[in-house]
């Protein structure tokens, strides 16, 4: 099935849509509860302002994305990997991530360091 040039709201629900694209697509103000996204790929796209909440994220790749005012809340961040960002202001629980890779380096004065 092809959607092109469709302004109208969707309502999409119980369905499986694995496999799809979504290209070139507006889809501020969306909500998505009860989904599973694992797997996906966002590349190239503006994620700011992204709440996250109670969502299977296993296997999601996020490439080249603003993420900034993003929230992730309760949610299993086991083998997380972030690799090159930019993280300005982000904290985790409250602690500024950039204290906290400070206060890292401090002890371990051999960990890589933002410019490599």
């Amino acid at each position: 099935m092809q959607l092109r040039g469709v302004t109208d709201q969707l309502d999409v629900k119980d369905c499986d849509l694995s496999g799809s694209e979504f290209l070139d697509t507006n889809l501020s103000g969306s909500h998505f509860q009860q989904i599973n996204v694992s797997g996906a790929r966002f590349t190239d796209g503006d994620l700011s302002g992204w709440r996250i909440d109670k969502a299977n994220l296993s296997g999601l790749r996020v490439n080249d994305v603003n993420l900034s005012g993003a929230e992730i809340h309760d949610a299993n961040l086991s083998g997380l990997q972030i690799f090159g960002c930019r993280m300005t202001d982000a904290t985790i629980d409250g602690i500024s991530v950039e204290e906290l890779l400070a206060a890292y380096r401090s002890v371990h004065p051999s960990a890589r360091s933002e410019d490599g």
